[in-house]
């Protein structure tokens, strides 16, 4: 389609500075804080600290979303942490198993330190990284696991899975809602757009604290109209789910389809004027930005 296709295609690399990227503070994510800390660390990872409680989205710590190192999408903006220097992890959430969502050097590195939590199916590829069974909890849609200071619960999003040519939609994917100590989070994966999934987890589970919703990877649309969503889109999940706070996420980091770097956040600003929904209700922040709330 890049090549053939009729759309044209955005030169991520040589238009990355479009995206505001700053050094994590590492310092300040060591310590406890009163507030909900949330850490965007690029596409759908996010670092969420509440109450002595660390969660990592979808962490993907290599250069590139592929099954091999030299070749595939390849970062285009700079790492904004050493890793290593995370606080330590209690859980780490799994929406699907493409390669810019499940990260073998992410796993690899965190080890079995935290508990995953994965969609249906995908326990056996946690297993074959040396994942402890006990450290893994697979979950269908609306399976939830209650812990000491969480409960996770699996939901629907429409999307796909894959890592090879032949495993396709051998696994589930899944949006998540996690209630931790008082507050509530929606992370959405990687989604397409319905107007059934989305208002029945709005109306049978209630509001949200935070929401974390994709705004990019939506070019070309008759590609991905069925999968991704766009920022119009992303405003119809923030208010079907309820959400009090969404932050955009899935944008300026790899250069996975044909919309420049910077689009998500300019289209995302005009549908919010359109739709009439504050400016404060649903954000972006920087690569490697730490915002706190008070939920």
């Amino acid at each position: 389609m890049k090549l053939l296709g009729e759309t044209k295609w955005a030169n991520h690399a040589i238009r990355s500075e479009e995206v505001p990227v700053m050094n994590l503070n590492s310092e300040s994510i060591q310590f406890n804080s009163d507030d909900l800390r949330v850490s965007w660390l690029g596409h759908c990872t996010f670092l969420l600290q509440w109450k002595g409680v660390n969660i990592l989205t979808d962490p993907v710590f290599s250069d590139r979303v592929s099954p091999f190192s030299f070749v595939g999408p390849k970062r285009y903006i700079p790492h904004v942490t050493d890793y290593k220097n995370l606080p330590p992890i209690d859980y780490v959430i799994i929406s699907h198993n493409h390669y810019d969502h499940l990260d073998s050097a992410a796993v690899r590195l965190l080890g079995n330190t935290p508990i995953y939590f994965v969609p249906l199916g995908l326990k056996a590829w946690f297993l074959s990284k040396g994942i402890r069974s006990s450290h893994i909890k697979e979950l269908d849609w609306w399976d939830s696991v209650s812990l000491n200071d969480a409960s996770i619960k699996a939901l629907p999003s429409q999307h796909w899975s894959a890592r090879g040519l032949f495993d396709r939609r051998k696994t589930l994917w899944a949006s998540w809602r996690i209630n931790l100590k008082g507050v509530t989070i929606w992370f959405a994966g990687d989604t397409g757009y319905n107007d059934k999934q989305f208002k029945e987890i709005g109306d049978t589970l209630g509001p949200v604290d935070l929401a974390l919703i994709p705004i990019g990877g939506y070019s070309p649309r008759s590609f991905m109209q069925h999968y991704h969503v766009n920022p119009h889109e992303a405003l119809k999940i923030h208010k079907d789910v309820k959400a009090k706070l969404s932050i955009g996420m899935n944008w300026g980091t790899f250069p996975l389809t044909a919309e420049a770097p910077i689009d998500p956040i300019i289209e995302l600003a005009k549908q919010r004027k359109k739709m009439k929904i504050a400016n404060n209700e649903f954000i972006s922040i920087a690569v490697g930005e730490t915002v706190n709330f008070k939920p």
